[in-house]
């Protein structure tokens, strides 16, 4: 794979190829936070950025200059680690990014807990359709059929679709994006972010190496290729989980806010309730409970 260090950017040690999708989730990752750090007025530090593993993980090395806190963790426990920063430091602004093999393979199993419990950190997630790091086995989301590394025969588990995964699993933000369409891009980040609750944004990233989905997702009207991207339509109900799913059923890649649950408490909140509940003892209480 090829680096995108350059003269001008040495800080950037990133290992992706050129043309990597990845290049416009980072920009409009960074662009998010920006608009965030303008809108609230606290510092970058106030952000943490929890990453899995694969190409993904890059970007936690996001801005130039002051950086938001940058956690590499381990293959497909992004959501675990991001739970434990969110209990110590609920204050904080959390942004997990990973892929679609990091996080919907072995990481799958915690999507279900964490939007039952309605976390409040945003999930960026960029899908190839393919394990783009360790080059260009299948993936959850690759196609049925398709060759690879590690399905010379073509692939026989069928395609994953996240979007429907994400509404069954009770996930309470759902968006759908496009790496190569930056300012919307960064507009879904910056929703996800402001979420109450846990948001994914489930964005296309084609890699250019192993799995080049850009024509498809584009077009291309030279070749007879029909774009499998399209918005979803502006009368569309965020707020209607059935809307959505029939939204899924005209297949493609809709891109635009899918799902908004804006009624669910967060895990923040209901944490807050039960210790008005719970009616805890001081430390002082505590140690003076013991008997010496």
């Amino acid at each position: 794979d090829c680096s995108g260090m350059s003269k001008k950017n040495p800080e950037y040690d990133f290992k992706w190829c050129p043309g990597c999708g990845d290049f416009g989730v980072r920009r409009a990752l960074e662009m998010a936070m920006i608009d965030r750090l303008e809108e609230t007025g606290l510092p970058i530090e106030n952000n943490v950025v929890v990453a899995g593993i694969g190409c993904s993980g890059n970007l936690v090395h996001l801005l130039e200059g002051r950086q938001p806190y940058g956690f590499h963790g381990i293959h497909g426990r992004s959501l675990p680690i991001s739970l434990g920063v969110k209990m110590a430091r609920p204050e904080l602004n959390v942004v997990v990014v990973a892929g679609d093999g990091d996080f919907l393979s072995i990481g799958a199993e915690h999507i279900g807990p964490q939007a039952a419990r309605n976390l409040n950190i945003c999930a960026v997630i960029m899908d190839n359709g393919v394990y783009g790091l360790t080059k260009g086995q299948s993936s959850p989301t690759t196609k049925l059929g398709e060759i690879t590394s590690s399905t010379p025969f073509g692939k026989i588990e069928s395609q994953l679709n996240p979007l429907e995964l994400y509404l069954t699993l009770g996930v309470s933000f759902i968006a759908s994006g496009f790496s190569g369409q930056v300012r919307p891009l960064a507009k879904l980040i910056t929703q996800g972010m402001e979420h109450k609750g846990f948001s994914i944004i489930h964005v296309q990233s084609p890699c250019t190496t192993y799995n080049d989905t850009f024509e498809m997702l584009k077009g291309n009207v030279q070749k007879g290729i029909e774009p499998g991207l399209w918005e979803i339509p502006e009368d569309h109900d965020t707020s209607d989980k059935g809307a959505a799913q029939q939204l899924l059923q005209q297949g493609g890649v809709p891109v635009g806010v899918l799902y908004n649950d804006t009624f669910r408490p967060s895990m923040d909140q209901q944490v807050e309730q039960m210790w008005t509940r719970a009616n805890p003892k001081t430390v002082q209480e505590l140690v003076d409970a013991f008997e010496f």
